[in-house]
């Protein structure tokens, strides 16, 4: 019964992810076609229609802001309770307004939303070296000190973080990272399918979310940016006003991490 239960939950989990990853991709469409609506709400001088239309989209801005400023207090760059994610949405949307004009084309829309917010998050959160030291030493932890990494992230700061309100839509709630979206090369298929089997989808999930949490800030975003927004590395590289090969390269090191994470917490008996 037990194993009939695990493998029912393992579904249901693998679904709802499914489907998360889908809802994103109607989200990118649904900001792309948004596009010309707006440039003609903004030629008409309607600000009060133009804001209505920003609403829609901004679920899953709020959700980015809100991960990046929970990510900031629990590693003490703000202080908790200075900024709420809605101060950074008020203000996007007087930017989005303001500078629209910028965006030459409907397909540039979406990510040159997150360069936007970025700017905004990137004058008020401090960045950190501190992942710098975990990065450099993550081939030396063993799997007890995985286990305890994973202890001390899952309880430090607990009531500590604020609190942002539930969406409607939980696929807007979650870092819902996918295998294959982590590990695509052909000689990590191994890997891939091990997890799969013995690593349930939560336990996955926190596992990433720790060692994320604590690789650089860069490393951090570039991945979230790839893998939970569905960004291309050009798109990526324009939004953090770096080369391509910038943000490969940043991206190839926090997938190395997190291989090298599992390798190390979950060895293969």
């Amino acid at each position: 019964m037990y194993l009939y239960i695990s493998l029912l939950n393992r579904t249901i989990m693998l679904a709802n992810l499914s489907k998360s990853s889908r809802n994103k991709r109607k989200f990118r469409l649904l900001v792309t076609d948004t596009y010309p609506k707006l440039i003609q709400f903004k030629n008409e001088d309607d600000q009060r229609s133009f804001n209505e239309l920003v609403l829609q989209l901004m679920p899953a801005i709020r959700n980015y802001v809100g991960r990046r400023l929970n990510t900031a207090i629990k590693k003490g760059s703000i202080t908790n309770g200075k900024y709420n994610p809605d101060d950074f949405i008020d203000q996007l949307f007087i930017e989005i307004y303001e500078h629209i004009g910028e965006v030459e084309d409907k397909k540039d829309f979406y990510p040159w939303l997150f360069k936007r917010t970025n700017g905004l998050l990137d004058d008020v959160i401090v960045d950190e070296e501190f992942g710098e030291v975990f990065y450099r030493n993550i081939d030396d932890y063993s799997k007890p000190e995985w286990d305890e990494m994973q202890e001390d992230f899952s309880t430090d700061g607990d009531g500590d973080l604020m609190l942002i309100e539930e969406l409607d839509d939980m696929s807007y709630n979650h870092n819902d990272y996918v295998l294959e979206r982590v590990f695509i090369e052909d000689k990590e298929k191994g890997m891939i399918n091990r997890i799969d089997k013995e690593v349930s989808a939560e336990e996955f999930q926190n596992h990433i979310d720790m060692v994320l949490h604590n690789l650089p800030s860069a490393m951090r975003n570039v991945f979230d940016l790839f893998a939970n927004q569905h960004l291309e590395l050009d798109e990526i590289a324009k939004i953090r006003n770096s080369t391509i090969a910038d943000a490969e390269q940043l991206l190839n090191d926090a997938k190395k991490a997190l291989l090298v994470s599992f390798f190390k917490r979950f060895p293969q008996d």
